[in-house]
Parts: structure tokens; sequence; C-alpha cells
């Protein structure tokens, strides 16, 4: 397919297909610290613009038609479409969910497992669970993460060992969850399927979350701790709220079900939002009332626009909050400025003269992986911003995985364990500065304990040297 071809242009050198790169990460950077975590809702899009300008006038200087570059851009958007979709639709299921008692419930029966003698190891399957069924660290972090680390202070466990806990957890859900942005957004960069992705990833991100609870197990093992306080009172204020039941696990239920039959992902969410407003209806009268027209109503500004459910315990009203499908409308942003700068930088032929020189310097398949790994580094510490360190990597490794006859699988899982995770241990990356201002412990306190964070790239670099699950293409997908 066309918009699969490697576009090579031989007038291009390798500095030259380098300029917009330097441009976009020092614009970025410079973005960042002017706006701070607010970059992310809208200006970074402009920037990725802005890139795609500087590529523009690289490529006109190149001898490469203003056509070409915005039939590149079409095909680009074409390939994303479906991941466009399915963004829109996992805002309007995490929407559903709240509504229907769905992800409270999680919370609610999560909480309860908290012992003081396994608090750590709970703490991070309690963060794991919320972030999952949320698909944001973000918000596990502010919510729950908060009550979690005020828990560990009142029982004597350091604020940075109960944060680093809280962090891994939050993280391990946010990979996995489907609803998670970055999950979506790794699978669009790679040119993946969103299920495919997440299958993937379990490879890399179970033995890690498996050594990250192991560890806290340990660390739980070596402190002197009193009785839980606190929880009791977090229960009390969803009971208030919601009416909650193991019922409402039905609809996970199904969902996983028809993820496991393979069932097309867009179908799967689907259903799992239209069970989620039935489910609201039947368990949750309390806020879904009235009449045919105003429960429709309800549900449906629910789903599109969003919802924030207030409770008696303010800790927990940011966290039943979902935007609905206009809450995705930023990401999707994102993915179609990335897709503007991606086309350009693919007509004008700089990512087959980049990847030309990965490859040169990457002889090897860990070498590829490891170089990978080193751009989402670099980028997490020079753009300050995990999203960006996904989408530059994503396109700029594309071309080259596809020449190393791998899967686009590869990358979409490197993109996420050195990416996304990486991100809250940088001070100044907008992760870094929002987790540790929110939990109110600073990076250098809880950067020994996000054990789950940094061991992630790690795992993925010793799947590559091992070759351990190392996906090869099709041969028709390697024939496009």
């Amino acid at each position: 397919m066309a918009k699969n071809l490697i576009i090579q242009n031989k007038e291009l050198s390798i500095w030259e297909a380098l300029i917009p790169v330097f441009a976009l990460v020092a614009m970025l950077a410079f973005n960042v610290f002017v706006f701070g975590d607010d970059a992310v809702s809208g200006s970074n899009q402009f920037v990725l613009l802005m890139g795609g300008t500087v590529a523009g006038l690289v490529g006109y200087f190149n001898k490469v038609s203003l056509d070409s570059m915005f039939k590149q851009i079409g095909a680009n958007l074409e390939s994303v479409s479906g991941a466009i979709v399915i963004l829109l639709l996992v805002g309007s299921l995490s929407a559903a969910w709240l509504i229907s008692g769905i992800i409270p419930a999680m919370i609610y029966y999560g909480l309860q497992l908290i012992n003081p003698t396994i608090f750590l190891p709970t703490a991070v399957v309690i963060s794991a669970i919320i972030s999952i069924a949320t698909g944001s660290s973000w918000t596990t972090s502010a919510t729950i993460g908060i009550a979690l680390v005020a828990i560990g202070k009142a029982i004597g466990l350091p604020a940075g060992v109960v944060a680093g806990a809280v962090i891994s957890g939050a993280y391990f859900g946010d990979k996995l969850s489907p609803l998670s942005d970055t999950t979506n957004l790794a699978a669009a960069m790679a040119g993946t399927s969103l299920f495919t992705h997440i299958r993937y990833m379990a490879f890399t991100t179970v033995p890690t979350i498996l050594i990250t609870l192991l560890v806290f197990g340990f660390l739980s093992a070596g402190y002197d701790v009193g009785e839980v306080q606190g929880a009791g009172y977090l229960v009390d204020a969803i009971k208030e709220k919601f009416h909650i039941s193991l019922w409402l696990f039905i609809v996970p239920i199904i969902v996983i079900g028809l993820i496991v039959k393979k069932v097309n992902p867009s179908v799967a969410l689907l259903v799992g939002t239209l069970i989620g407003c039935i489910a609201a209806v039947i368990f949750q009268p309390g806020l879904v009332d009235g009449g045919v027209s105003a429960v429709y109503k309800q549900l449906m500004s629910a789903i599109t626009t969003g919802l924030t459910v207030k409770t008696s315990n303010v800790a927990l009203n940011d966290l039943f909050s979902a935007g609905g499908m206009k809450g995705m409308l930023g990401t999707v942003w994102l993915i179609i400025c990335a897709m503007v700068f991606g086309g350009i930088m693919e007509a004008i032929g700089a990512l087959s003269r980049i990847s030309q020189a990965l490859l040169s310097l990457a002889n090897t398949v860990f070498g590829l992986f490891a170089s990978t790994v080193a751009s989402c580094l670099a980028l997490n510490v020079t753009a300050s911003d995990q999203y960006l360190a996904i989408v530059v990597p994503g396109k700029m490794f594309q071309k080259a995985y596809k020449e190393k006859n791998l899967a686009p699988e590869n990358l979409s899982r490197t993109l996420e364990d050195s990416g996304t995770v990486t991100s809250v241990l940088i001070p100044w990356n907008t992760c870094g500065a929002y987790q540790s201002s929110v939990l109110g412990v600073g990076v250098g306190e809880y950067f020994a304990y996000a054990i789950f964070n940094y061991l992630s790239p790690f795992m993925t670099l010793i799947f590559a040297a091992f070759q351990i699950k190392i996906a090869e293409l099709k041969k028709d997908k390697a024939k496009d």
C-alpha cells in the first residue's frame, strides 16, 4: 500500500533530516518551560505543527512539492482513523462505567484489601486496579494515591516508599488499560492495534510488576506498622453516593470476554458503554432518574461531554470525574498534529534518512531496541513530556523496525516500557512535577522506590538481548 512505502530522498543529508527534529525538541522544551503542565492542553499540539512547518521548509529547499506533503499527511491520518474512533469510545466507556458505579465498586472493594502488614504491595495492587479501571495514572495518584500516602504515614511508613508503591501500581495500570491515552497513543504511533499492543506488552510488564511486588513485600517486612486509619471514611463516602454490588462486575467481565474472543475493539468498547448505561439505570437510581427523556439526556450527556459525581469526601471528587468523548479530544488533537509532522517528515524523505542512519549504528535487533529506549529517555528529559516521548520516537523508528522485519508491536511495547513510565522519574518533566506536587513527595524521595518505572526499560532490553517474544512481520505486511 502507498501509505506504507518508505519515501527516499537521496538529496537530503542526515543533518538536514535532523533539522526538524532538533527544532521540534527545542520548541517543545521552551513551550513546556513556559506553560508547565498546561502544555499538553493545546500548545504542544501547535508546536508539532510548527515542527511540520520546519520540515516543510527543508523539503521545499530539497525539491519536494507541497502536494506530495499533503498527500502523505492524508495517508497518515487515514492510518490512525481507527485509533481515533477507539479513543472516542474509550471516553464514552469511562463515563458510562463511572455513572453506573462500576469504577466506584472497583475502588470500594480494592480498599477492603488493606492490611497493615502487607500495606506496600497492597498499595501497588489497589493503585493498579484503579488505574486499569480509569486508564489514568494521574487521576489515581491525585485521589487514592493521596489517601494511601496519608494512611501509610499514619501507620509509620516513609512517604517516599508509599509514593513509590502508588506510582508503580498506577503506571502499571496506565500501561495495560485500554482506557489509557498513552496506551492508545503508543499503539497508534507504532501502527498496531490497541489490544495486540496490550497483549504483547504484558510479556514485559507482568514480570516487572511481579518483581516490584516482591520488593515491596520485603520492604513491608522491614517496617513496624500500626493500625490502618482513614480507609473507612473513603468506603463510607462511596457507599453514600453509589449502590455497590458485585453484580456490577458482570459488565467488565463481558468486555474482557469480548476482548479475549478477539472481537473488534470498537465493537467491544461500544458494547461496554451500552451495557454500562443499562447498569446505571438499574443500579444507580439516585444518579439516573426521571422519565425516559430525562434518563436518556443524563446518560447521553455523561458519555459525550462527561460528568462529575460529588461525594462527602473531597479526595474522591476528582476520581469520580470523567470527561466522556469530549475528554479524549485533546489526545485526538495530539495524534492529528503528530500525523501532520510525521507525514511531512515522511514525504521529504527525512524519516527514511534517519532510519538509515539508525540502522547503520544499530546493526543488531538489540541495538535498535536500545536506540529506541535511549530516544524515549532523551525526549522525556529534553521535551519534558511523556506524550512527545511516545509520538516522536514512534514516528521516527516505525520505518527502522519495518526494515528489520520487526512487527509494530515491538515498537509500541518499547515506547511504553521506556517513554510512558520513565517520565515520572524526571523532576522537570510534566509527570514528575505533577506527581511530586500531588503526592506531596519530591521526586528524589520516591525515585528509588518507583521500582516498576525504572525496571521497565531494563526488562524490555533484556527481552531484546535474549530474543524473547520478538515478533516478526507477517509476509503479507512486509510486502506492503
